[in-house]
């Protein structure tokens, strides 16, 4: 009975110490990262919904018989793109890096460790950038839209969430020799979008434009989304999602800067818009609807870069300035270049996010950056000279060699294993019905009467 007596004692002093050391009291350490993984979480989440954004701008800037097609594809960048950053991306992104090109250890989620506080917390930040993966491959929707065989565009969506923008994420964010140079790209206008708007180009190129897009003589003709309703609705949830964006990259919700971070972000989209509408006014007599959203994404994009690290009067200017980029961009791609990109993403997304990314270099404050944690060198306007500058410069160069040169070489691949585009029957009648054996609008008609 005494042993027994003495097993239950120390059975009930054990869990009573166990017990102690769970409910511990917290601390100000503790306290901390509680609210640093619970921000990092939200931020995260919003940055998922971005993902109804995109499909919801891709879908209303498109015909109605390629919706559920543009739906699918937006479905599968998040859901293959999450397997392959899983398996391999963040470990390219975030391993121990190799001559400061790629990261080389923490394949398959190896690194998590779920028995300390802040092993738990790299599961929301694996989550946060997770979201970010599935943004840059979902970019590439849109201006591959209404041509791209599924099976093919699955194998892209694989290719860029394991290596292409895992590779371009070390060098800026994981310890990389972008980073080390000094680089300022505080929520990713190149990380996350040049990459996806570079990457679209090479696609939009590799594919050729739409069937009947251009006259013999190589004039464009519009081709009219089916919803800009849809598209506006989608628009709104990214400006929105923004503010998980760009705030939430701090990864910390201790960090007051995310208070500034959401009012530059805010201001930037709201002269994008406004500058884009004027420009398209200006120019062809009439406020355009769908090129007034696109200037509110181009001036989300290009605030990115440097959302933590200017002013809120500097963001008005890159946002102002970056909507009336992005209007001349899509109509130079359109005419000029006769690349065919249905809802403007090469211009949103890869044009304005490499102009946010060098208008850091310009307008770079070292006390917006300093309260940030964003960098110490100053720009153009502030008195740092040209060394910043330049860094921008160098780094929107090398994203775009590695990006474009690497996803023509991914396309090029596709096309002529499984194949890239459907044929032009299949174009025709809609890729719903061709690639999904279904309709988005089943039993909707529209009838003509003589």
């Amino acid at each position: 009975m005494k042993k027994k007596t003495k097993g239950i004692i120390i059975g009930l002093s054990a869990s009573v110490l166990i017990a102690q050391t769970i409910c511990a009291q917290p601390t100000a350490e503790s306290n901390a990262l509680a609210i640093d993984t619970v921000w990092t979480l939200i931020a995260a989440f919003l940055v998922f919904f971005m993902q109804a954004g995109f499909a919801l701008v891709e879908t209303g800037f498109t015909r109605a018989k390629n919706a559920g097609n543009i739906i699918m594809k937006n479905l599968m960048d998040f859901s293959v793109g999450t397997l392959a950053y899983a398996a391999v991306g963040f470990a390219i992104m975030f391993g121990t890096s190799s001559l400061g090109l790629f990261g080389t250890s923490g394949f398959f989620l190896g690194t998590l460790d779920p028995s300390t506080g802040e092993g738990l917390w790299q599961f929301a930040f694996w989550i946060f950038q997770v979201v970010f993966a599935a943004t840059a491959a979902t970019i590439v929707s849109g201006a591959m839209a209404e041509r791209t065989k599924f099976t093919g565009y699955l194998a892209y969506s694989f290719l860029i969430s394991a290596f292409i923008y895992p590779v371009v994420g070390h060098w800026i964010w994981g310890g990389g020799w972008l980073g080390g140079l000094g680089i300022i790209d505080f929520a990713g206008s190149t990380v996350v979008h040049s990459v996806g708007g570079w990457a679209a180009l090479a696609g939009a190129i590799i594919l050729g434009p739409r069937t009947g897009k251009y006259t013999p003589d190589g004039k464009p003709k519009a081709i009219p989304g089916h919803n800009i309703p849809l598209a506006a609705l989608g628009v709104f949830i990214l400006w929105f999602g923004w503010f998980g964006f760009n705030p939430g990259s701090t990864t910390s919700g201790t960090n007051l800067s995310i208070a500034v971070i959401a009012v530059t972000t805010n201001i930037a989209a709201a002269g994008g818009a406004i500058s884009a509408m004027l420009t398209v006014w200006i120019r062809f007599g009439k406020p355009d609807t769908s090129m007034t959203l696109n200037g509110a994404l181009a001036g989300l994009v290009a605030i990115t870069a440097g959302c933590a690290s200017v002013s809120p009067s500097a963001a008005l200017i890159i946002g102002l300035l970056a909507g009336v980029l992005v209007a001349l961009s899509v109509e130079f791609i359109d005419k000029v270049l006769k690349i065919d990109d249905p809802v403007g993403a090469i211009s949103v997304h890869g044009v304005c996010g490499a102009f946010g990314t060098i208008m850091v270099g310009f307008f770079a404050s070292p006390a917006y950056s300093a309260a940030s944690g964003s960098g110490s060198l100053a720009g153009l306007f502030a008195g740092g000279g040209i060394k910043l500058l330049s860094i921008q410069c160098i780094g929107v160069l090398a994203v775009f060699a590695w990006t474009f040169s690497m996803a023509i070489a991914v396309f090029l691949l596709i096309k002529k294993t499984i194949g890239l585009r459907v044929s032009e029957v299949e174009e025709l009648k809609g890729l719903d019905i061709e690639e999904h054996g279904m309709e988005s609008y089943a039993g909707f008609q529209i009838f003509t009467t003589e």
